[in-house]
Order: C-alpha cells, then structure tokens, then sequence
C-alpha cells in the first residue's frame, strides 16, 4: 500500500485548502484513514479519521471547519479545510492500517498566515 497526499499550500487566514491522499495497492473502501498533522517543534496530532461505513471523527480543533471525505472509486481520501487559522500551520499526513499493518504517506506542508 502506497499513500501519497497533495494540495498543501500556503494560504490567508480564512481560506480554504482541500488535501488529497491517493491509495494504492491492496486497499479497501472500508479501511480507516486518518490525517495527522505535526506542526514545527511539536508532537504529531490526529486530526480527522473517517471509517468504514463512512463514519467520520475530528479532533475537536478543526470540528466545523474540516471535512474528511472519500472517494472509493479513486481510491483517495480527502481533507477540506475550510476558515483555516494560523496554527493550522503544519506537515499534513494522510495514514491508514490495512490487515494489522501501518501505512503513512509523506506529508503535505499546509502554511497559514494572518
């Protein structure tokens, strides 16, 4: 399983950006796929991870303005980040565990400034 996540940019605060994370290899529609973020000097946090069944759950930091989203047919995960604010600033990754094993693609730099 490969995961390759993109969109990231730099960005006003109060914009919008959607990350994408595109899967491929042996992976299912109901694999979870989680997206953490790590911001400079600090520890990695999850942020939105969306389930089988298309349930979703975000870190309560972005509840309201994220969306976490798939698209089975393409196989990718995507994350819109909507009235983004400076400390949204950081290397997003898109992650998923398939048959016990831990994927993670490489991040994707998401800048925000005021």
């Amino acid at each position: 399983v490969q995961l390759q996540a993109s969109g990231g940019g730099l960005v006003q605060a109060g914009g919008s950006l959607r990350l994408s994370c595109a899967a491929s290899g042996s992976i299912s529609s109901t694999d979870p796929m989680t997206w953490h973020r790590q911001a400079l000097g600090k520890q990695r946090e999850w942020v939105a991870i969306i389930t089988s069944g298309d349930n979703t759950v975000y870190t309560d930091s972005v509840k309201g303005r994220f969306t976490i989203s798939r698209d089975n047919a393409k196989n990718t995960v995507y994350l819109q980040m909507n009235s983004l604010k400076p400390e949204d600033t950081a290397v997003y990754y898109c992650q998923t565990v398939v048959r016990g094993s831990n994927y993670w693609g490489k991040g994707t730099q998401v800048t925000v400034s005021s």
